[in-house]
């Protein structure tokens, strides 16, 4: 915990992005009951003094983590995230998952990764000219074909070795991935919102899930920590 409460601004901040609204009361999980502030009309109302300690813990791990070479997947599934995950993680060219968690990722990484392979091995004899001695019902089945893979892989395209941390938006909708990461020792960073279980990750972040704004300000804020920070040479 920080020495000093949060300040006013970054409260206000997260805020003004909708990361206090949680879900209604039947749905509250027992184990976010603390870091609800209030219950408001049936709804869970977080209290963001908590949430902004969360978020800066997780930043500070993400930067140490780029530091450290360690690598980052981000899981967003979930249909009000996926395109602006999908276009931010694109640009700063991280490994992301926004169709489907492909069962065995990470604890059967080797075999999930022969169908990445295939799939840039066909991009590009697709790209120079490779499939040119093909019949038309050839190439028109490898495009099918090529398709359906990227539908499923096009995000981990340059993944080579399972990743270091996973960095998930709603762990019961991706709670496969948090299983898996698990599993294998992968650390997890997640936004948690009021419907889940905060300690069942290592970096909880207990804040709003569903709403737009809520997790286009937030999957900003916290992978910027990692993207900004610089690799640091081995002594």
């Amino acid at each position: 915990m920080p020495a000093t409460q949060p300040s006013v601004a970054e409260v206000t901040k997260l805020f003004e992005a909708e990361l206090h609204l949680g879900h209604k009361r039947n749905r509250l999980h027992p184990k976010a009951r603390k870091f609800v502030y209030k219950i408001e009309n049936g709804t869970s109302i977080i209290d963001l003094t908590q949430t902004v300690v969360q978020i800066a813990a997780a930043k500070a791990y993400l930067k140490k983590a780029k530091e450290e070479n360690k690598s980052i997947l981000v899981v967003a599934t979930k249909k009000v995230a996926s395109a602006y995950v999908s276009e931010l993680c694109k640009k700063e060219k991280i490994p992301y998952i926004t169709t489907k968690w492909l069962p065995g990722l990470l604890t059967n990484f080797q075999t999930i990764i022969k169908n990445v392979k295939k799939m840039n091995e066909m991009r590009i004899a697709r790209d120079e000219n490779g499939w040119d001695n093909l019949t038309k019902h050839e190439r028109v089945q490898n495009a099918k074909y090529v398709a359906k893979l990227e539908k499923f892989y096009a995000g981990i395209a340059d993944l080579t070795k399972k990743p270091d941390v996973l960095l998930i938006l709603d762990i019961r909708k991706e709670h496969n991935a948090v299983d898996e990461a698990k599993k294998t020792g992968v650390t997890i960073v997640a936004v948690t919102d009021t419907n889940t279980d905060p300690e069942s990750v290592d970096y909880p972040m207990v804040a709003n899930d569903d709403s737009p704004k809520a997790i286009e300000y937030l999957v900003s804020d916290v992978l910027g920590s990692y993207t900004k920070a610089e690799v640091k040479e081995a002594k």
